[in-house]
């Protein structure tokens, strides 16, 4: 009959002699992959960055689910990112709300990545901005059809128009340039 206790999985612990013998990795999981790939290495440091509170306008108080490291600022919750909007005057504009160094606008029916990003902006973290359009605008319809000249003029506005005038003029600018240049000596 052993007398030993039984370990997580069911199994007596190794013995050498009387002396019960511990495993014990020296920092667990973490370390073991940090040791084998720097990339993750890196992504906990970046993780546990620390973050410097924002504090209250009217109060000076800090939040008490305001984020210490960059780990905990993406485990917020949705409740959590909006009651640190309320309490930093951000949900609700009011006089307090531009007094912030960086105000965002916090409508309802946000999504939660969307949310966190304007929160992430308003506490400055990098990579947080609004995003912007990745392609361009799509052509005018003028320049795509096969409109003869005249017909086109009607589809175009008025900026469009001045736009165009100014490209003629520039190429014929650049046409006579051109012909000076060949026929110099005369």
């Amino acid at each position: 009959m052993s007398t030993s206790r039984q370990n997580h999985r069911g199994r007596s612990p190794a013995r050498r002699g009387s002396q019960i013998l511990h495993k014990t990795n020296q920092g667990g999981i973490a370390a073991r992959r940090s040791a084998k790939s720097p990339a993750f290495r890196e992504k906990l440091r970046q993780m546990t960055l620390p973050l410097a509170p924002l504090v209250q306008m009217t109060t000076g108080a800090v939040h008490p689910h305001f984020p210490t490291t960059l780990l905990k600022f993406w485990l917020l919750t949705e409740s959590q990112l909006d009651d640190l909007a309320l309490f930093y005057h951000q949900r609700t504009p009011g006089p307090w709300t531009s007094q912030y160094p960086c105000p965002i606008t916090w409508p309802a029916g946000l999504k939660v990545e969307e949310k966190r990003r304007k929160m992430g902006k308003f506490i400055g973290l990098r990579g947080c901005v609004t995003p912007t359009v990745a392609c361009p605008p799509p052509e005018p319809a003028w320049k795509t059809s096969d409109l003869p000249s005249p017909a086109r003029r009607w589809l175009m506005s008025e900026a469009e128009i001045v736009d165009d005038a100014q490209q003629a003029r520039f190429k014929e600018d650049a046409d006579e340039v051109l012909r000076n240049k060949i026929n110099w000596s005369r």
